[in-house]
């Protein structure tokens, strides 16, 4: 390649802004513009329900935003990254993100603040795209990047992510049985508006309000039971009832208290075997095929024991953190079988698909995840499709943040064509046993 040709690859300029999320709070969004003329802009997500293993998210802490600005963020991005990446070829992914690594210093990327330097990753990648011409999940993942994942659809939302009485922070649906993605979103909103209806009819209008994503939130229902049954009868109500199963995320890092060992559920204090007693009782009443973050965040044997026992998928959030030294810890004691994968948990695009990678070839699932301060950027279904994952999870379809990583996720099924393939059940661990 010439040396005239290989100068659009690099990079004039880095410039960071501060935007807002879902839910109004500020962000960090990142241009990277290269000598060619090829933008990358990347938007930050940011969660609320955070494992105390992830990478920092800088903010302020002063008296604009109620403390929650990222002015900090973005000067460090425009003042110390910027200048550090100028004229570097951003197809050099893993070189800029190691830089940025290198740059901050920190083991929890507490310098610079993981949402400033997941924010130039994710931009330098998506430049990087640009300027090859191809679509970011084909950059990603190269020409077998082909799955289309299975949604799992958060319809009622409890924990820390809703104004509800419910401890479980995730109901989920999960149209498995569906022919292609689009078949599989329309059955899952053709559900969320019917499970409306009938939640309003027993559970009063109010239950008509959603949560950060996007879920109802019934009131006076607090038996996480009360949730599946709902669920299931109008999944079976609509005559979809194989083609769907169940999904919960428990977040239990808020339900436990360090002092006491002990979990809250349904008003009461209850022991860990307890705890683990009542998701057996779940699984078998239920088609309930996945949980995530069943117990605390340092209980790796308790994981190992639930992933033994329940012969289901038991997913790794707080456990994990996206965190390659975590998810060795979780291998070598067989926790969990599957890896919850966000960027922003660790910090660079690099060290997530590192940590993808060593989950496949552990023969661990990855479910690609939003935050609940999701922004209306789309980088997430292009990273799903990117590692053929199978599995991604992006809240309910009635919220713009929402859909728009769904509406993403449309076009490239259509752009595949007959190369698409829907993942099914076969991506979800333990559903043969």
């Amino acid at each position: 390649m010439s040396r005239d040709r290989s100068e659009r690859f690099k990079i004039k300029e880095v410039r960071a802004r501060e935007i807002l999320d879902c839910r109004g709070e500020p962000t960090v969004e990142v241009d990277v513009l290269t000598l060619g003329g090829f933008l990358g802009r990347a938007s930050v997500p940011s969660g609320r329900s955070t494992g105390k293993h992830e990478a920092l998210e800088l903010r302020d802490g002063e008296r604009r935003y109620l403390g929650r600005g990222v002015l900090k963020a973005i000067r460090n991005v425009n003042e110390i990254v910027a200048p550090a990446l100028k004229g570097r070829d951003v197809r050099n992914q893993r070189e800029i993100d190691e830089l940025l690594i290198e740059l901050d210093g920190t083991e929890n990327k507490s310098k610079l603040g993981a949402n400033a330097i997941v924010g130039v990753s994710l931009a330098v990648a998506k430049a990087a795209a640009e300027a090859l011409g191809i679509p970011l999940y084909r950059y990603i993942g190269g020409p077998n990047a082909r799955i289309l994942p299975i949604p799992f659809m958060n319809l009622i939302n409890g924990g820390k992510l809703a104004a509800t009485e419910l401890d479980f922070q995730e109901h989920m649906v999960v149209p498995v049985g569906a022919k292609s993605f689009s078949d599989a979103i329309r059955m899952g909103t053709e559900v969320y508006y019917e499970l409306g209806k009938v939640l309003a009819e027993k559970w009063g209008r109010h239950s008509l309000n959603v949560a950060d994503e996007g879920g109802y939130t019934p009131p006076g229902m607090k038996d996480p039971r009360e949730a599946l049954e709902v669920e299931l009868k109008v999944i079976e109500e609509l005559g979809y009832g194989s083609k769907f199963v169940l999904g919960l995320d428990i977040a239990a890092s808020h339900l436990y208290n360090e002092k006491t060992k002990k979990y809250t559920l349904m008003g009461k204090e209850v022991s860990r075997e307890a705890l683990m007693d009542f998701y057996e009782e779940l699984v078998s009443a239920y088609p309930l095929k996945s949980i995530e973050d069943p117990l605390e965040q340092e209980d790796f044997e308790g994981f190992a024991e639930l992933t033994r026992t329940l012969g289901i998928q038991i997913i790794g959030d707080d456990l994990f953190v996206t965190n390659v030294k975590r998810l060795e810890k979780g291998i070598m004691m067989k926790a969990a079988n599957a890896l919850l994968l966000k960027v922003n948990q660790v910090g660079t695009l690099s060290e997530a698909l590192d940590t993808a990678q060593l989950s496949f070839r552990n023969n661990y699932a990855v479910q690609v995840s939003e935050r609940s301060g999701q922004t209306e950027d789309t980088w997430l279904a292009d990273i799903a499709v990117g590692l053929n994952a199978g599995q991604i999870k992006t809240g309910a379809p009635c919220r713009s943040e929402r859909t728009a990583q769904y509406n993403q996720l449309l076009r490239i099924e259509e752009e595949l064509g007959r190369a698409a393939k829907y993942a099914g059940i076969q991506v979800l661990k333990g559903h043969a046993m």
